[in-house]
């Protein structure tokens, strides 16, 4: 009988699965997500999240730690290029 592997077994995702799910990343980005070392679902949940689509995790449910580093690390360029007030 096959074991079915855990979330803790998952193998790490690749770079090219990283690229498959969030699309073209510049070097830099796609080296700090892959360092992490996230499954493909870590992924996949901060593209959901990215894209608007936070149903997926039910209501008041924080998004999980590992896919919210991933979201910070595509978000950070977005809060350096906004004009400040002023």
């Amino acid at each position: 009988m096959e074991k079915i592997p855990t979330i803790a077994e998952k193998p790490p995702a690749s770079s090219d699965e990283v690229k498959r799910i969030l699309g073209d990343l510049d070097g830099e980005t796609l080296l700090d997500i892959v360092a992490l070392h996230p499954t493909v679902l870590d992924v996949e949940q901060a593209s959901l999240w990215l894209a608007g689509d936070m149903d997926v995790f039910g209501a008041g449910k924080p998004l999980p730690p590992l896919a919210g580093e991933i979201v910070a690390i595509l978000t950070a360029n977005e809060e350096e290029e906004r004009p400040q007030a002023g």
